[in-house]
């Protein structure tokens, strides 16, 4: 049997091909749906392997320790089904490349699959998910790019490719192109998160805060229905209200939307740090918010799973002020940092300087903190997520270079994030320049005009 991706499926019966196929389309929407229906896939046929390496692959693409386990059983049930066809052959690969440290050969052996079926948007989802986790936006791109032509009017999957394509351009600086490619997508695809998403990114990189509102709240279609990834059309949402400076507006949000469900995955823990940090920044007081997100991140603080996670749980963690758990926390990303594996390699290379310069910082250690997050900033991206995601950590590193008076070092960083939101000030880049101009004019004691 061939699925809605023209991808060769061994299911036994119509009824597994009907769960597989809606499993697909949750999947491709950020839907609440896409792990019932491939539970429902795996209880009708639970040798079939493909299934048992989507399971395995979406389980790593959580970041949870202990899901490792989850995808090892996966693998093994793959492995164990025995011959299989090159697209289930590249999955199971993927799978195992993954769990021996080595997500860049993960996405090779997809790329392979995916060359052989350039229609199969699942496989071009997956890789553009794992590029995600890795930072490569320039291969999110040539990935998207190469399959694009053969997702033509007659695929019913091709508005998912253009959301996936609008991220990618975004990502890439081609923000005309992505929000062209994002509105284009959800005529095709209503309920397409990611590419409503992918505009949503374009109107807060070109500062056009109040678009970007307007967009998430017509749009509500593209991405209620989603899993916990609608709590991050929230988070950016209240990101476009701090940028306007309804910091009520924000708190609110923070409140009733982005921790609603207090969880502890890693991308909740993301929104709602990076975004609480954003309002300690600008001298808002959050309160006691900080302490459920890190009795969570403490919890979490040995996953050594993603770089991009546990910064986010040392952000949770330093914003409560347990200053020693987040000295423990530097502590194990040395022990984490690894020359043989892929992620290793990441924990050694941003990773050891961003959580010493964030742990620095947390103590109020500015001139130490600005040194450590300054060193990391060139190779931040490998760390995962997007520049709106990451920017946390450059207005973190800005602002300790003010605190610690490395004014000319900071400008530098504020111009260079300026550059790459296409030269469009937003209000982080306007306070910090006239902050930068005031504590010149004090130490050369000249007069405000």
């Amino acid at each position: 049997m061939h699925d809605i991706c023209d991808g060769h499926i061994d299911t036994k019966t119509p009824e597994a091909l009907a769960d597989w196929n809606a499993m697909i389309l949750a999947f491709l929407a950020h839907g609440t749906d896409t792990p019932v229906r491939l539970k429902a896939v795996l209880d009708r046929q639970p040798d079939l392997a493909m299934a048992q390496a989507a399971r395995g692959l979406f389980s790593m693409l959580m970041g949870r320790r202990e899901l490792v386990d989850t995808a090892r059983d996966a693998l093994r049930l793959a492995r164990a089904a025995g011959p299989a066809d090159l697209r289930t052959r590249a999955w199971t690969d993927a799978l195992e490349h993954w769990l021996v440290g080595h997500p860049l050969r993960s996405i090779a052996a997809l790329e392979a699959a995916l060359g052989a079926n350039p229609r199969d948007t699942l496989t071009m989802k997956v890789i553009h998910a794992i590029r995600f986790v890795l930072g490569d936006a320039d291969g999110m791109r040539a990935s998207v790019e190469r399959v694009l032509p053969y997702h033509d009017e007659s695929h019913p999957c091709r508005g998912y490719a253009l959301g996936c394509h609008a991220f990618a351009l975004e990502e890439t600086g081609d923000y005309q192109a992505a929000e062209t490619a994002g509105r284009t997508g959800l005529t095709h695809a209503t309920d397409d998160a990611w590419g409503l998403h992918a505009v949503a990114h374009v109107c807060d990189m070109t500062a056009r805060s109040q678009d970007g509102i307007r967009l998430i709240d017509d749009n509500t279609g593209a991405w209620m229905h989603c899993n916990n990834f609608r709590y991050h059309v929230w988070w950016h949402k209240a990101l476009l209200h701090l940028d306007a400076g309804e910091t009520d507006e924000v708190l609110a949000l923070y409140d009733t939307r982005i921790r609603d469900d207090k969880t502890d995955d890693y991308r909740d823990i993301a929104n709602a740090t990076s975004l609480l940090m954003r309002l300690e920044l600008e001298g808002v007081a959050v309160g006691d918010r900080w302490e459920e997100l890190a009795s969570f991140s403490e919890s979490r603080s040995d996953d050594g799973c993603l770089v991009f996670a546990d910064l986010h749980y040392m952000l949770a963690l330093m914003g409560a002020e347990k200053t020693d758990e987040t000295r423990l926390m530097v502590s194990r990303f040395t022990r984490t940092a690894n020359p043989s594996t892929d992620m290793g390699r990441i924990y050694a290379d941003p990773g050891r300087a961003a959580a010493a310069g964030l742990a620095a910082f947390g103590e109020g250690r500015y001139d130490d903190a600005f040194r450590a997050l300054a060193a990391a900033r060139p190779r931040m991206q490998t760390i995962g997520g997007s520049h709106a995601q990451r920017d946390v950590f450059d207005r973190m590193t800005v602002d300790a270079g003010l605190r610690a008076g490395h004014l000319d070092a900071a400008e530098h960083i504020l111009l260079d994030r300026l550059a790459s939101r296409a030269n469009r000030a937003d209000t982080f880049t306007e306070t910090r320049r006239a902050r930068i101009d005031a504590a010149r004019r004090e130490a050369l004691r000249i007069p405000a005009e």
